[in-house]
């Protein structure tokens, strides 16, 4: 009874985290709407995604100890901003954001650590954390280059309108280097393998608590 207690109770917090995930990530991209803002919300819906990925798919991961599943879990988030976005796109909002599996790539470079690595957890917090949060804004910049136009985003589309004293005054100036890749790929390098180190750490506390 308690194995199979404890594995339902892996499969409920996957679902949680990947429902979760997808909340956070659907409107991951909607920097297009904030035209003078442009780069700096591109930077962080980079990196809120990056977080969400890895916490949820490093749980997984580490819940399975198969290599594969990190990727798994990111087509779950997938197809739930797809399910997501066409409710939304049913409200009348494009639907050519987050269309593209932008999360694929990075969860396979995990699974890929996880295996070159004989399935060593500092390994992959240490070395995965770092190439999920270095490729993932790199993935988004191709996502939003192939996919939507901006311009025509915004004219076709009714924006958010920031109040006056958010409005930039010189808006195109100096934008964080104009290098809003660098930037989230920088900063989700670190924060990815503190939330690749919490991913494998929910393991341990649900144990813990179903061992109680």
């Amino acid at each position: 009874v308690m194995v199979w207690l404890r594995r339902c109770t892996h499969y409920l917090f996957i679902v949680v985290v990947a429902v979760n995930s997808t909340l956070l990530t659907i409107n991951a991209g909607d920097y297009i709407f904030y035209t003078d803002w442009a780069w700096t919300s591109y930077t962080v819906f980079s990196i809120s995604q990056t977080l969400m990925l890895i916490v949820g798919a490093t749980y997984y991961l580490t819940f399975t100890g198969v290599p594969g599943t990190a990727t798994y879990y990111a087509l779950i988030m997938t197809v739930y901003t797809w399910i997501a976005k066409g409710a939304r796109f049913s409200l009348g909002y494009p639907y050519d954001f987050i269309v593209t599996p932008v999360w694929l790539p990075s969860a396979m470079l995990l699974d890929l650590v996880y295996w070159a690595t004989k399935k060593n957890k500092h390994s992959l917090i240490l070395f995965g954390g770092v190439l999920v949060g270095m490729s993932l804004p790199l993935f988004n910049m191709v996502n939003l280059i192939t996919v939507a136009d901006p311009l025509e985003t915004a004219f076709k589309y009714p924006r958010p309108t920031l109040p006056p004293y958010m409005t930039p005054i010189e808006p195109q100036v100096g934008k964080f280097y104009n290098s809003p890749v660098a930037l989230g790929a920088g900063a989700g390098a670190v924060l990815a393998c503190t939330f690749a180190a919490l991913g494998c750490k929910l393991n341990t506390w649900t144990y813990r608590w179903m061992a109680a």
